[in-house]
């Protein structure tokens, strides 16, 4: 028992140090160490409520680089997917979908990774509001299946070369605002145990204790820096949803 919570604790620090210093993945991370000790019932709340509070904390690191008309675009395109993947999640298999997703992280990440490697220019890639619904609504899918809301936004934020105040801007308020609106849900589906809720109010210091030390990092890190974080926890995101 006091095994598991210190491994929980743990992984938690982890995920909330690297959703300090990028912005997201928080529940990525977590689920990478989590799914190998707790069914994705259990993990999935756990993660949900810890991703909504970390995040919240950190909000005011990023109040005035947030683009609400982005955001606006975001949450409303992301919000049809919500109920669509808690509805996957509590009746169907949810496996191929979400190894689908972690295949084209590995995929992307290890292109532009390598790509910075040879020294060679990141292509262009088009954008605009139609490309950033696409990428909501998948991402709300995402997010009712297991909490996984940034890790598309980070992607897509990468491939437009925002700097890394403007991806912040968008991923964690994007991030809090579609947590706070899955918690319900997995509420209305009884998610909610017990069992969930012991484990997550034991891991909150360790949260807070990443993301704090997390934002110090952030606030050092050149904007080429950022950009390799990033990209490695998008594989490392991919990588976790794979195994």
């Amino acid at each position: 028992m006091w095994a598991d919570t210190l491994i929980l604790s743990g992984a938690c620090f982890v995920a909330a140090f690297c959703a300090g210093m990028a912005g997201f993945a928080f529940v990525l991370v977590g689920a990478g160490i989590l799914l190998h000790l707790l069914p994705p019932a259990t993990t999935a709340p756990v993660l949900v409520m810890g991703s909504f509070l970390v995040q919240s904390l950190a909000l005011k690191a990023v109040w005035w680089h947030v683009d609400w008309a982005r955001l606006r675009r975001f949450v409303l395109w992301a919000l049809p997917g919500l109920p669509l993947g808690v509805w996957l999640l509590a009746s169907v298999p949810a496996r191929p979908m979400t190894a689908g997703v972690g295949l084209l992280l590995v995929v992307y990440a290890g292109w532009m990774l390598a790509r910075i490697g040879l020294r060679m220019p990141a292509p262009r890639v088009a954008g605009g509001p139609a490309a950033d619904a696409g990428v909501a609504l998948a991402s709300g899918v995402l997010g009712g299946i297991g909490g996984y809301v940034g890790a598309l936004p980070g992607m897509w934020a990468d491939a437009q070369e925002w700097s890394k105040e403007d991806t912040r801007g968008l991923l964690q308020p994007f991030i809090v605002a579609m947590q706070g609106l899955t918690l319900p849900f997995l509420a209305y589906g009884g998610f909610f145990t017990r069992e969930a809720l012991m484990l997550t109010a034991w891991a909150m210091p360790a949260m807070v204790a990443g993301m704090l030390l997390g934002l110090r990092a952030f606030h050092h890190l050149p904007q080429g820096g950022f950009r390799l974080v990033l990209l490695a926890l998008l594989l490392a995101s991919g990588l976790s949803l794979l195994v």
